[in-house]
Order: C-alpha cells, then structure tokens, then sequence
C-alpha cells in the first residue's frame, strides 16, 4: 500500500517588517557592513539548506492563480512529469503556480523544494515542500532559483515572474550560462511579448540564436520533451556528498 503524501505544516516564523530603504546614497559604513553580512548569512544558509536537493526545474509563475484556474492544473501536471524525469520541483515557494508545481511533485512522490520571499502581502508559504527557505532579498533568491536548476519552466505571472524570466535570458545571452532549456507556457498570454523579442532581434539588440533553447507552447508534453532533449545532450549529474564535519544533513 503506497503512503499517502499529506501536506506539511510550515510554521511561520514571526519576522519584523522590512525597514524601507528610499533612495538616500551610501548610508554609514556600519549599516553597509550590516548589510553585507546579511546577504552574506543569507546565500550561506541557502546554500546549506539545498545543497543536497538534487538537480532541479524551476517552475515561475503567478502567486494569484486559483485551484479551479487552468494555469494551476498545468504547472501542477509540470511538478507531476518533473518528479517522473527524476528531477526535483523549485518554486517561488508561494500560492498559486508556485503551490501547484510543488504540489505536482509532492503528491507523486518527487521532491520539492522552495525558495519563498518575505513580503508585505500576498506571499506565503505553501505546503507542498520538503524543503523550503524565507529570503530577505529578491537578487538572493533569484540567485538560487537559478544556481540549481538545470532547466526553467515560465508560466504566466506578472512583474516578477517577468523578472527572473528576463534575468534567466541574460545569463543565457551573456554565455554565465549555457544550453539552458526555457519553456514559455502559454502561447495566448505570452505572444505578444515574444513579438517584442523578435523584434529586438531584427532591431539587432539581441541575437535569434539567443532564443533557440526557448520554447513557447501550450503542450505539457512537448514542453518536457524540449526539456528532456536538452538535459540528456549537455548534462552530467554529479553526486554530492556530504561532510559530518560541517553539520550537513541531507
């Protein structure tokens, strides 16, 4: 008899507001140094927290889907295949196709993992994960969203999944990455964007060959297949072990 997959409880942590920083300049040599020890403690603890996670896909996409929207089934099918190639499913680590993409891989047995933001509104832990990690700062999180992925899964979001899409293309452009595979999902929603995108190319701000690993569809299937081709051809998993001597748990 298979065990149930029941959701998990994530406690939230009580944590004191964001002090809002305007457009002041340098601030006293002490906050900087602060400052940088946080981002520091951060990367640290996120590296800690999903070294041992396994090779990812990382699934973007909006916090404000509903269950009953089409969106939510799809990436929710997306964590359901991840899961069967033997990758493990990262998110945003929030509601929405953040939650149905963990969810998918959860409920099927596969790994899932997050990397949620703290913010003023909307955000929140789902709980659909095995692992998962707050973050202070988006450019941290972006960071790792994409340091353990080894393909991108864009589903339709707003300013911020248009973000770590747009960041994800530069890495791609500027070679920091290389054979990445994207899949755009949803030809309705993003057909006019990508319009602008051939565009830029025959303006010459961008190479056509910067765009050869994006896929745009509409087809779960032909999206995991696009991601399946790349991934055979270019990558190599390597196990990581883990040292008693620095704590690490898996």
């Amino acid at each position: 008899m298979q065990k149930e997959n029941k959701p998990l409880q994530h406690p939230d942590p009580i944590i004191p507001p964001k002090e809002h920083v305007y457009l002041e300049g340098p601030k006293s040599r002490t906050y900087e140094l602060k400052f940088a020890w946080r981002v520091f403690k951060e990367l640290i603890s996120a590296i800690r927290t999903l070294h041992f996670v396994g090779p990812c896909i990382t699934v973007f996409g909006s916090a404000r889907y509903k269950e009953d929207h089409k969106y939510y089934e799809c990436a929710r099918e997306f964590g359901k295949r991840i899961s069967q190639l033997g990758f493990t499913t990262m998110t945003g680590g929030g509601p929405g196709i953040m939650e149905a993409a963990n969810r998918g891989a959860f409920e099927n047995n596969g790994k899932s993992v997050g990397c949620n933001i703290r913010l003023p509104f909307e955000q929140s832990h789902n709980q659909y994960m095995h692992k998962w990690m707050t973050f202070e700062y988006f450019f941290t999180r972006k960071t790792i969203l994409i340091k353990y992925s080894y393909a991108f899964i864009i589903m339709p979001g707003g300013f911020g999944t248009m973000d770590e899409l747009f960041e994800t293309l530069t890495l791609i452009q500027t070679k920091t990455i290389h054979g990445f595979p994207i899949v755009m999902f949803g030809t309705a929603y993003y057909s006019g964007l990508m319009d602008v995108v051939h565009m830029m190319a025959r303006e010459g701000t961008i190479s056509e060959e910067d765009l050869s690993l994006v896929l745009l569809t509409d087809d779960v299937g032909e999206a995991m297949n696009h991601i399946t081709k790349y991934i055979k051809a270019n990558y190599k998993i390597k196990p990581r072990k883990n040292f008693w001597w620095l704590f690490e748990k898996r």
